[in-house]
């Protein structure tokens, strides 16, 4: 694999945790990685993914303040034409599942979405994606090509300090003519609830195993003690004891928190994507064979009512 390029992703000022992922990822793949930058006024992103990448080549043009396909597409395909990196890897976002399609039908290059899981047989990758909800993992393979295009999903590689020094290059916009088909016109954030559990340093998630309603009060005694928000597995949302922001799973939200306190949460593979990119993980569940310790950096094996209560009063001891 002579290159290897990675789409940054940024988004409102802020450059997004994937993009480190991905370079993360890349770097495991391939001896040379650069990382691709669209933006303006970005010189502080080009330096923080130089420690990653051993090139950064980006465009400083107001025309990329803000995402729009037709634009990325248009400069990505001109860059790609003449760099012809062997593999180019963009977040399975928002942003690079409107992007990814359209863009490798322009090239004619093989591609694929949502990948959880990526190696190198030679110079072809082989891609792992989950089918049926995550309940089967897919081997794909592809036709051989020049250039191969994989969509990766959020969080499904940690990101990692690579303490690289990459050459960072600017260039000028390959794209001299204005792009009118698509415009920007403004970000519409979905409504937060009062606690963004995707940026909460501590989670304390609950499961079906709280049995009742009635239970979620010591749940929340044991998040206010820690100092750690409280989040939910589906079945506890469905049931109506927490708001649907507080969901964590494939059809709710992705967390990263340092500790993620699951609680009679037995680990289907719905709920461990979305929190399987957490730093510690600590699961409490009566039963020895619940899929969540597979997961768990520390497990608990009994009834949570009598673990939970004991570990408020022993943490409330411990803050004196």
């Amino acid at each position: 694999m002579n290159e290897i390029f990675v789409l940054a992703e940024h988004r409102q000022g802020e450059l997004r945790e994937v993009s480190l992922e991905l370079l993360t990822l890349a770097s495991k793949l391939g001896p040379k990685v650069t990382a691709v930058l669209l933006g303006s006024g970005v010189d502080e992103f080009a330096n923080k993914l130089a420690s990653y990448a051993d090139r950064v080549l980006y465009v400083d043009d107001s025309m990329y303040a803000n995402y729009v396909c037709s634009a990325y597409q248009a400069a990505l395909s001109e860059l790609i034409k003449k760099e012809k990196p062997g593999l180019v890897l963009i977040g399975n976002t928002g942003q690079g599942s409107d992007l990814i399609p359209s863009l490798a039908v322009e090239l004619g290059c093989p591609f694929t979405t949502d990948v959880i899981s990526l190696t190198l047989e030679g110079d072809k990758p082989v891609a792992v994606r989950q089918f049926y909800g995550g309940k089967i993992n897919g081997t794909i393979e592809f036709k051989d090509a020049e250039t191969y295009l994989i969509g990766v999903r959020e969080a499904a590689v940690p990101a990692e300090e690579l303490g690289k020094s990459g050459e960072i290059q600017k260039i000028e916009n390959p794209i001299t003519t204005e792009i009118t088909v698509q415009k920007f016109l403004e970000y519409v954030e979905a409504a937060v609830g009062e606690v963004d559990i995707t940026q909460s340093a501590m989670l304390v998630a609950v499961g079906r195993g709280i049995r009742e309603d009635k239970n979620m009060p010591m749940m929340e005694e044991l998040a206010q003690v820690l100092g750690a928000d409280l989040a939910g597995s589906r079945a506890v949302v469905d049931a109506g004891w927490l708001p649907p922001d507080r969901q964590v799973g494939i059809s709710g939200k992705t967390v990263k928190p340092k500790l993620y306190l699951a609680v009679g949460i037995s680990g289907a593979f719905q709920h461990v994507t979305g929190m399987k990119g957490s730093e510690l993980v600590v699961a409490i569940n009566k039963d020895p064979d619940a899929p969540i310790f597979q997961y768990a950096d520390y497990g608990i094996v009994d009834d949570l009512f009598k673990v939970v209560p004991a570990l408020i009063e022993k943490i409330k001891e411990l803050k004196g």
